[in-house]
């Protein structure tokens, strides 16, 4: 186990705090030997005591230490090097504590719904930077998926696993649940808005194309300025027909064909001669040779158009993931119900990860533990805890000395 930069700096300051401990049993040392010549029924003998008793503080706290990581002196004395001995032991213990008292479901469901993730998440993807770059991630992820995905997979995918698969399945009946499923979600009515203004725009910027279509199907018999007349007004009914249709969202086309398309999806649900010829056209279609080409031919050109705007910082991708990025973060930020549930989908997930894998997850720490050689597990933990550790020392040493005052003192008014 190869030490890191922070390693190296609680092993510096782990020898500076040994260095004071080992510094207080010297002076105490020093101490009772500079007194021990001297008359000691007077203060002389105070300090002896305390001298003294620090000393056996000092180095009853300091074999109490040492004997977690290592043998004392080299010497193998019983019930020493704990650490060496018992890393195993070690090791399945913290991972019990941690698996009963940390990672538990109830901790953790507590401290995920404690965080309010989605808030914090909302607010740091709002800001421009931050959505901008979880966007190029997104992109990034998407552009290296999309160049792993093969042509020949694609081909090989359609010809012998969709196409054979839909030729087999009656498709009519969950064709029409599924139209029926969205014209009563109202699902459809984004594509019914595109639709009306795309045929206003194309209305509004073509009256020449579409005087010249309707003149193609007048009367040859009429007068040609009774047929640009009658093309005037068809353009002209057919244009405010097409703004009525887009800005009205009750208006009776839309009703219209609301209505046809439910027929449609009942007729695929209940009507057998609908339904036999959905599925001969479904068959018509796909038993045609050119179906796999012009399926792998259509993969090709979206994956192309998808690779050029995914590499276009200035594409609709870009911008538009962008703007929904910043909706999606502002409704985390400030939704309080949305909040609450992202919190508890989240919670929930935690929860469920805890509760099935728990065991596992901790088991991390003993796999672990049990890997290292048992001196370098006690060296590591040593530098995590021995500094601390040397305050056993220290505190040993002064209470020792004030002990050694206070037994000296009332040995001298006993005697």
């Amino acid at each position: 186990m190869a030490l890191t930069a922070g390693d190296e700096l609680r092993r510096t300051r782990l020898r500076r705090m040994k260095g004071v401990a080992l510094g207080l049993l010297v002076f105490a040392a020093v101490i009772y030997l500079a007194t021990l010549p001297l008359d000691h029924s007077g203060g002389w003998g105070y300090v002896n005591a305390m001298a003294e008793a620090g000393m056996v503080g000092a180095l009853a706290d300091w074999f109490a230490v040492t004997a977690l990581f290592r043998h004392p002196l080299g010497i193998p004395i019983p019930h020493t090097a704990l650490i060496p001995r018992k890393k195993d032991e070690l090791a399945g213990s913290l991972q019990s504590f941690f698996a009963d008292n940390f990672l538990t479901e109830d901790v953790v469901r507590e401290r995920v719904t404690d965080a309010g993730l989605a808030a914090r998440a909302g607010a740091w993807a709002r800001e421009d930077a931050n959505a901008q770059r979880l966007v190029r991630e997104g992109v990034r992820i998407a552009g290296v998926l999309l160049d792993r995905v093969d042509d020949d997979a694609v081909a090989t995918l359609a010809s012998d696993v969709i196409l054979p698969r839909l030729a087999r399945e009656q498709v009519a009946p969950i064709a029409g649940t599924l139209l029926d499923g969205v014209v009563t979600d109202g699902s459809h009515r984004g594509l019914v808005d595109l639709a009306a203004r795309e045929i206003h725009t194309w209305l509004t910027k073509h009256p020449q194309r579409f005087a010249a279509m309707m003149r193609d199907r007048a009367p040859k018999w009429a007068p040609d300025f009774v047929n640009q007349r009658v093309v005037s007004v068809l353009y002209w009914q057919a244009v405010d027909w097409a703004a009525s249709v887009r800005d009205n969202p009750e208006h009776p086309t839309r009703a219209a064909l609301d209505d046809l398309l439910l027929r449609v999806a009942d007729d695929l649900q209940h009507d057998p001669a609908v339904q036999a010829r959905a599925e001969a056209l479904k068959d018509r279609l796909l038993g045609h040779p050119h179906t796999a080409d012009t399926v792998v031919s259509l993969w090709g050109s979206l994956k192309r158009t998808l690779a050029t705007a995914l590499d276009d910082p200035d594409s609709g991708v870009h911008t538009r993931g962008i703007r929904l990025v910043q909706r999606l973060a502002d409704a985390l930020e400030h939704d309080a119900a949305l909040q609450e549930r992202v919190d508890g989908a989240l919670a929930d997930a935690a929860g469920f990860a805890v509760r099935t894998y728990g065991r596992e997850l901790s088991s991390v720490i003993s796999h672990t533990i049990q890997r290292w050689d048992g001196r370098q597990a006690s060296r590591r933990i040593e530098l995590y805890v021995g500094r601390d550790l040397q305050f056993i020392r220290i505190n040993g040493t002064i209470v020792g000395a004030l002990a050694g005052l206070v037994i000296h003192a009332v040995s001298q008014l006993i005697v």
